[in-house]
């Protein structure tokens, strides 16, 4: 047990050491800063602290989304590109057990930048434009007829989307065993993502049975928060689609990178 949470570890070094992650993080945080100061000095006497978290909140997880996606992409298929898969092979664990640390530490990835961004919009905004905890903020802010709290609306709000960003992730991590460039992995792991939702916007328009089983339909969880959710699709059907999904992504990952020949 000890072993795996050190190869965990090692694999966190891998990405906290490189340039790129820290860029990320400070864009990330940029631009909560820059937006709420702005909102302050130009924004109307409408705007309050939970409506700024929520938009914020709205705009930037797309953000995360494709940051850890591109750190996703670029994790198994950088060992191929630089060529460390060899050495990291030869060392005295199962292939599934490093490919699992790898998965592991994208997702506290993913959770290191979600918590950065709750904590951030949440304190920011208090601290600029109060604490409006008054019945009804709910309705009001986000047009949601729910009998709950913002902050528990914005929790849930950040589980759905993180539930989302994990399917996500986890198509990225498998493009990235599939392909032995990094590059390729990463660009085509972004262009899906992308033109994912626009593909299947289109196609939804199509009357097939098969079209409301496409990925890119269910990723937008956060309309079930209401009690009354629009489209057709309740969100017991969503997460299905989505684990389904999960699975296959999962399984191929697994079955691709064990059966991997990589003397070449």
């Amino acid at each position: 047990m000890f072993d795996f949470l050190q190869l965990v570890g090692n694999e966190n070094m891998k990405i906290y050491r490189r340039a790129r992650t820290w860029v990320m993080l400070s864009i990330l945080a940029a631009l909560v800063l820059g937006i709420s100061i702005i909102a302050k000095f130009v924004g109307g006497e409408d705007l309050n602290n939970w409506l700024m978290m929520n938009i914020e909140s709205s705009i930037l997880f797309s953000f995360i989304t494709i940051f850890t996606v591109v750190v996703s992409a670029d994790s198994v298929a950088g060992e191929f590109t630089s060529g460390t898969i060899k050495l990291l092979l030869i060392r005295p664990w199962s292939r599934s057990k490093i490919l699992l640390s790898k998965y592991i530490s994208l997702l506290l990835f993913a959770v290191v930048q979600a918590i950065l961004l709750f904590v951030l919009t949440l304190l920011l905004n208090m601290l600029l434009f109060g604490n409006d905890s008054s019945a009804g903020v709910v309705s009001e802010v986000f047009g949601v007829q729910r009998d709950i709290p913002p902050l528990a609306y914005m929790m849930l709000y950040y589980m759905y989307q993180f539930i989302s960003l994990i399917v996500v992730v986890t198509m990225a991590f498998m493009l990235s065993t599939v392909f032995r460039s990094g590059g390729l992995a990463i660009g085509l792991s972004l262009f899906m993502l992308l033109a994912g939702n626009t593909v299947a916007g289109i196609l939804s328009f199509l009357k097939y049975e098969w079209v409301d089983y496409l990925l890119f339909l269910h990723l937008n969880l956060t309309k079930f928060i209401s009690e009354v959710p629009p489209g057709e699709h309740s969100l017991g059907f969503s997460l299905g689609v989505l684990g389904g999904y999960y699975v296959v992504f999962i399984a191929l990952t697994w079955y691709i990178f064990n059966k991997r020949d990589v003397a070449a």
